[in-house]
């Protein structure tokens, strides 16, 4: 897939008058979460590296530890051993590129204050003549990844399914005495002991009150009986990400969660059968916003709609109040409304969706209201 996703940023990069790219990651990408245009673009799964690309070649620059994995994972690029800092080693890599003179855009999201002093640095080195121009470019990779491949879109259905299974598998198994860290825990065993890479995020588990925090953490605290559960959790499969969350009930629930349960699935529902290719993250958003406000819940739903899953957890789109993120065919999201509220606990449930023939189809099956 590398070769037709480079012609297509080929493209980009001549709508932007841009001689060249160059794409790399802010920090070190030791839990794959910031490197997604790197890999998406070359294949190259490692912590560490650059691409610049052109638009006659493309060039991979990585130290002695990534060599080899780049020479595997990414045929075809031409590779550049690097030596020493950035300030060092990247004006001989725009030689090599026979880039003078030209513009050289970044994604912004891409690179640090730290790296673009280096860049700059290192060019000063140059001739003044020969020096390329150091452009903020828009966020072209990111948009090209919003847009997923079939072969993409297949790879999440098998995330998907993964987590499915884990989060099924222990929501049948969990009662009163578990610790929120146990069912946790027992989520990513499940998931890792068949085929998960890694998890997506580190799973949230949330018992009663806490559950009023969207984004609580574990506790060793026991679960007490007669409280809802808010279960936040996704497994990696083939570099690609899962998102799911189910709220639950530990007990017989009573009418408070029944309430606020039934008005949490109707705006999820409402979303997700109206919304429609062409809208706006803003559109979409407010659906849901809308049928939990009417249901007198306005104030305690306090994020977006949902987001982009892909290489990464959270990418583009965004669906969420003031996005005027354009919703398209192939793209990827996820739809999690909630009520959050303080004392009592939380109510959200998220499915993740593909756009298709202009409207979403759910990808995730795992049960909903399990009592």
């Amino acid at each position: 897939m590398t070769q037709p996703r480079l012609d297509r940023l080929r493209e980009k990069m001549a709508e932007a008058r841009l001689d060249a790219l160059v794409v790399g990651c802010p920090v070190e990408d030791i839990f794959h979460v910031s490197g997604a245009n790197r890999r998406y673009l070359s294949g190259f799964a490692g912590s560490m590296g650059w691409l610049l690309v052109t638009l006659e070649g493309q060039f991979i620059a990585v130290d002695f530890r990534y060599f080899e994995q780049a020479e595997r994972e990414s045929p075809h690029f031409t590779l550049f051993q690097t030596n020493g800092g950035m300030e060092k080693w990247f004006a001989p890599l725009v030689a090599a590129a026979d880039l003078a003179g030209g513009r050289i855009g970044f994604e912004p999201g891409d690179v640090s204050v730290a790296s673009f002093q280096a860049m700059k640095k290192s060019l000063e080195t140059l001739p003044s003549a020969d020096r390329p121009k150091l452009l903020a470019a828009p966020p072209i990779v990111s948009r090209m990844r919003a847009v997923k491949e079939p072969a993409e879109v297949a790879a999440l259905q098998k995330a998907v399914d993964l987590g499915d299974d884990a989060f099924t598998h222990v929501a049948q198994r969990i009662e009163p005495g578990w610790t929120e860290r146990r069912a946790a825990w027992e989520i990513e065993k499940y998931a890792r002991e068949r085929g998960a890479e890694s998890l997506s995020f580190p799973t949230i588990v949330a018992a009663g009150p806490r559950g009023a925090m969207p984004h609580a953490m574990p506790t060793d605290d026991p679960i007490p009986a007669g409280v809802p559960i808010v279960i936040d959790m996704g497994v990696i499969v083939d570099g690609y990400c899962s998102d799911l969350t189910r709220t639950m009930f530990v007990g017989k629930p009573d009418p408070k969660f029944h309430e606020v349960y039934d008005i949490v699935l109707t705006a999820q529902r409402t979303a997700e059968e109206l919304v429609r290719a062409g809208m706006t993250g803003e559109e979409a958003h407010m659906l849901a916003h809308t049928v939990i406000a009417e249901g007198g819940y306005g104030e305690n739903f306090g994020h977006g709609l949902g987001h982009g899953v892909g290489l990464l957890i959270h990418e583009a789109p965004r669906l969420a109040r003031l996005s005027k993120d354009e919703l398209l065919d192939g793209m990827v999201v996820t739809v999690e409304p909630g009520i959050y509220i303080t004392g009592w606990g939380g109510v959200r449930i998220e499915d993740q969706c593909v756009m298709e023939g202009g409207k979403l189809r759910v990808m995730s099956r795992a049960p909903k209201l399990m009592v």
